[in-house]
């Protein structure tokens, strides 16, 4: 496992072609774009984090290669925090989709396109590819549409194909804006608390049988609720001592602030 330079260059993009869409959502398109990547940059460095982990969970957030998983309600804090270190994410071919991979391009990001139910096969082989050259990748599983909270099948699949293990995060935010979507996606308010749980690493055998993947299925979903659980329970202990805080927009960032547990 390395660590992945904070300043360097992607060098895979994806990105679909907006002609796809229609005029009035071309004009809106780059409006959205800065719209999203100022909010996000400017609120940043106002957060309050702490990065907590379960016993064998990966150890920085840059640590690679990883196949990341976590919901897509925290695409928001998780854009800034994970911000610079070239993980490719898969996109979907949505007009949401194509505006949230050119914000998170913006953060030194890789948008491959596909989702579960378009061009999944060609995005599984990109991200695939990637992991080859000692990226991560990072899945939001009930994404594009849902349903919430439910794990798919496809970081599982790319685990036992690839060798590389998984890990999975969620993010407890104690003061934000929670849209009215399908995801109850959050979107943090100055200064608020946030608390990034890590779970515990999980290869994944090349030799697994589709019995043994559907069972990693489960520990993956099981893995997910737990975390979540225990993020959101002590997202308020911010900033004491168990759960101390670092600056979101230093060098800190890429390790652990409170003690495996």
């Amino acid at each position: 496992m390395t660590e992945a330079t904070t300043h360097e260059t992607p060098t895979v993009d994806m990105t679909g072609d907006p002609r796809r869409f229609t005029l009035r959502q071309r004009i809106a398109l780059p409006i959205i774009i800065a719209a999203g990547y100022w909010f996000i940059r400017l609120i940043g460095p106002t957060l309050r984090v702490c990065v907590s982990r379960e016993q064998g969970a990966q150890v920085t957030v840059g640590q690679r290669p990883l196949i990341i998983s976590f919901w897509h309600a925290c695409i928001i804090p998780a854009t800034y925090l994970f911000r610079n270190v070239g993980i490719r994410v898969m996109s979907s071919n949505s007009y949401d989709g194509e505006y949230m991979g050119r914000i998170i391009r913006r953060f030194g990001f890789v948008a491959v396109k596909g989702s579960s139910s378009h061009n999944a096969v060609r995005a599984l082989l990109g991200l695939r590819r990637a992991l080859q050259q000692s990226w991560s990748v990072a899945f939001t599983l009930d994404g594009p549409r849902g349903p919430r909270y439910k794990v798919k099948p496809g970081p599982v699949a790319l685990a036992r194909s690839s060798g590389v293990p998984l890990t999975m995060f969620h993010i407890a935010v104690d003061r934000a804006w929670v849209l009215n979507t399908w995801d109850r996606l959050i979107i943090p308010k100055p200064f608020s608390r946030v608390l990034m749980r890590f779970g515990k690493l999980v290869p994944v055998p090349a030799d697994a049988s589709d019995e043994d993947v559907e069972r990693y299925q489960r520990e993956l979903q099981n893995s997910l609720d737990r975390i979540r659980e225990f993020a959101e329970e002590n997202v308020s202990k911010v900033g004491d001592a168990e759960f101390p805080c670092y600056k979101a927009h230093s060098q800190e960032r890429l390790t652990s602030t409170a003690a495996p547990r």
